[in-house]
């Protein structure tokens, strides 16, 4: 990290970051989209007359404010205008329907709920009246944000460990976990990606994934402290997201595994040609890397590829750095940045350090997030190497219990992304009532693939060197995984629901 950026990541705040990067660059494009263009010091600006016009509907240090809205400079703008008043914000993704959603409502008690109108076919404005949201405002290109006189407003809020952010975990079968955050520990989470990618004010970065997901804020940090744009899509999808990725020529994408897959199924649509020119390195995380992905993007893009491990509770953990080794890259989530501590307890990882979050909503939920010595427990498996990188071997509820034997659900997975005839894949535990769990694979396979068999992929687990007793005993063949809408993870759980009163 610059000594600029360096001295920026000691804001206390996030509307001190960024006034103070509008000081050194007013200037410089902060964030790009289509055909738009918006600078470090207009951003804060139109920030603040968004604030101002906040303020005048009732809005104070304290509110709390819920929006749902995609990934657009308006939402950016409406973020930062709540940071400059001190409210308290609950960003929504906008995929969530009713039951999230109207959870997401009430557990945060918001008084006001910012939606995009329709967006993709969905009546956002409609949904909030239905579940009865109070101060419903539509906040979108073509609307008026609110705007006001900067005069009217009360000094920016100066202290950074107040708790700010409720962004909200995935639910399964469950209902979300509502995360607390300061502007403190975004900052912290913002910075530890930034040190790590060693990038420079003349990159072009990319948010292709939902801003309201704790990524958006992690990424924006990283922008303010090293003065470069990034390019904004609304909805990712290739191959029509090249377009935007070439025309403003960005140098750093990525995002999540299922990111990195993308662009090399692109690439490989014409070997030999970069997929984008300007591109150097792919970076993200939010769920396993296969070390083979690893190789083939590396290989077949000609791009740098890092990748880390964060959380909705932790947004940024570890990260790997482009002069990492390739194994480390290939095999590690990266190391810890100064002031994150791990601690592995009985092969668990737990954490403790400033990107850390206050806990949850729900005082219960707290009390049972946190060790005796304040670690958090994160439910994910790994080890540290000698040099300080994380392995993650996979999580607590991924090992199956096959007679009394622990499988690695990750190990198994790793080893059938080698095959050419799989294209993604998902192993799982389903109830036995011999054994206890037996082992399931979940294949996607890529186009004109000769259909998998169990015995071929056993035959081929058998030649890996992989144990006997972790051999699958189900073969499932689908033409697509579930995946969430945010980062694109893998749903197991509902794998399990599929699969579970299958016998085989």
């Amino acid at each position: 990290m610059n000594d600029t950026a360096h001295a920026l990541s000691e804001s206390r705040t996030l509307w001190e970051l960024l006034a103070r990067r509008a000081d050194l660059t007013p200037d410089r494009p902060a964030l790009l989209q289509d055909d738009r263009s918006l600078g470090f010091g207009e951003l804060r600006d139109r920030a603040e007359r968004v604030a101002a016009g906040l303020y005048g509907r009732g809005v104070r240090p304290g509110t709390v404010v819920a929006w749902q809205l995609p990934t657009r400079i308006e939402t950016v703008l409406l973020s930062f205008a709540l940071a400059r008043l001190g409210a308290v914000q609950s960003p929504v993704i906008p995929f969530y329907r009713d039951r999230e959603v109207g959870f997401a409502l009430r557990e945060s008690k918001a008084e006001f709920f910012a939606v995009p109108g329709e967006w993709r076919g969905f009546d956002h404005t409609a949904m909030a009246r239905r579940l009865g949201a109070r101060g419903i405002f539509e906040a979108y290109d073509g609307a008026e944000l609110p705007d006001g006189d900067p005069a009217v407003l009360p000094a920016p809020p100066a202290d950074g460990n107040s708790v700010r952010w409720i962004y909200w975990t995935s639910g399964t079968t469950s209902d979300p976990k509502g995360v607390l955050h300061t502007d403190c520990s975004l900052i912290a989470g913002g910075s530890c990606l930034a040190h790590a990618l060693r990038l420079t004010q003349d990159d072009v970065g990319s948010i292709a994934f939902p801003y309201a997901h704790i990524g958006g804020p992690d990424y924006m940090v990283m922008l303010l402290l090293y003065g470069f744009p990034a390019v904004l899509f609304e909805h990712f999808a290739m191959p029509d997201a090249l377009e935007g990725y070439r025309a403003h020529g960005v140098t750093v994408a990525g995002g999540s595994t299922a990111f990195y897959s993308m662009f090399l199924a692109e690439q490989r649509k014409q070997p030999g040609v970069p997929v984008v020119p300007s591109l150097r390195l792919l970076a993200g995380g939010g769920a396993p890397k296969p070390p083979e992905l690893y190789h083939c993007v590396v290989r077949e893009m000609g791009v740098r590829l890092t990748h880390g491990y964060g959380m909705t509770e932790v947004p940024m953990i570890t990260m790997g750095a482009p002069d990492d080794s390739a194994e480390n890259l290939a095999t590690t989530e990266g190391r810890p940045p100064e002031g994150m501590e791990i601690r592995i307890v009985d092969g668990e990882v737990r954490l403790k350090g400033e990107a850390v979050c206050q806990g949850y909503l729900d005082p219960a939920q707290s009390a049972a997030a946190f060790d005796a010595d304040g670690f958090f427990v994160t439910g994910d498996l790994g080890h540290l190497t000698q040099d300080g990188h994380l392995v993650l071997t996979g999580r607590l509820k991924d090992v199956i219990i096959r007679k009394g034997e622990n499988i690695s659900a990750k190990e198994i997975e790793d080893l059938l992304h080698r095959h050419p005839a799989v294209r993604d894949v998902a192993v799982i535990g389903l109830p036995d009532a011999v054994r206890g769990e037996r082992v399931c694979a979940v294949v996607e396979q890529p186009p004109g693939a000769g259909k998998l068999t169990l015995s071929a992929v056993t035959a081929y687990l058998r030649a890996e060197g992989l144990s006997v007793h972790k051999l699958p005993e189900q073969l499932e063949v689908v033409d697509a995984l579930p995946r969430n809408e945010t980062l694109r993870k893998v749903l197991k759980y509902k794998l399990r629901e599929r699969y579970s009163g299958t016998v085989k």
